[in-house]
Formats: C-alpha cells, structure tokens, sequence
C-alpha cells in the first residue's frame, strides 16, 4: 500500500511534502507535536496494544491537531446487523477462498470486526488516551464507522 501512495504521491508532485514511514504504533520515533492529523484507515483493529497506540498518536499531535479513524464495526440495527451476521460468517471467507485461494485471513476479519470496541465504548477508549472532542459517526448501515477526536 505504501507504494502505491508513493506513487501517487509523485504522480501529483507532492513528493517534497509529503513522506512515508513504516512505525511500530506503539513507539513511534517522532517528536512530540510534530503532525496536525494523525489518520488510520482499517488498521488499528489490528493494533497488538490499542490503548499504547492511542497514546503515541496523541503524543504526535500538535496541540489542537485532529484524529480521524475509520474502522470496520458491526451495524447495530436491524436488519442491517442480522444481515451482516452472515454474510461475514458465510460470503466473505467464501469470497477469500475463491479470490486469494487462501481463507484463514477472510475467517479472521470478521472475528477481528466483533471483538474491536465500537461505538460508545471506542470513544471512551479514545478519550482514556487524552483525547477531547472525541464523536463517531456510523457509515454504509453500521459496516463502517469514524471516530473524530481532538488533541
């Protein structure tokens, strides 16, 4: 992924402004208040230590800087939720085992989906971090959520 933003990123002669790095989220070798957004996209699910990855994120900040999270979560209406109940439990590894000929991964995202915070209690984990301002916003019926906070 990181190169095909790379060459984005050259494509649009923006090479000067914009970097890439590959960090460990839980210790990141930035200094403090070094950026004005901090973003992730389908990946702190994945964080091996959430609330230590949180942390680093808010220590990067600039004071006022924004944090934006978009993360895959469990629609919480019907019927929405009872829909997407199987199509994880029974299209996606389908899907995965058709398309990469290797399911274990597409058995693992929806386990990974259910036992990530959500909601309510995601945004209580982004405001133990340090976080203010902290909202979310529920996207495509619940599939998707942001959250947003403040520094």
């Amino acid at each position: 992924m990181m190169n095909v933003g790379r060459e984005k990123v050259k494509k649009e002669g923006l090479s000067d402004k914009i970097t890439f790095a590959r960090e460990d989220c839980t210790s990141l070798s930035f200094a403090d208040n070094s950026f004005d957004a901090v973003t992730v996209a389908f990946g702190i699910r994945n964080f091996d230590n959430l609330d230590k990855g949180l942390t680093e994120m808010h220590r990067v900040l600039t004071p006022g800087g924004n944090l934006v999270i978009l993360e895959l979560t469990t629609p919480d209406r019907f019927p929405m939720r009872q829909l997407f109940a199987v199509y994880s439990k029974a299209v996606i590894p389908l899907l995965g085992k058709i398309l990469s000929k290797d399911n274990s991964a597409y058995h693992y995202l929806p386990e990974t989906i259910k036992a990530f915070p959500q909601g309510e209690i995601m945004k209580e984990v982004i405001a133990k971090a340090g976080f203010s301002k902290v909202s979310f916003r529920r996207l495509t019926f619940g599939i998707c959520t942001l959250y947003t906070a403040t520094k």
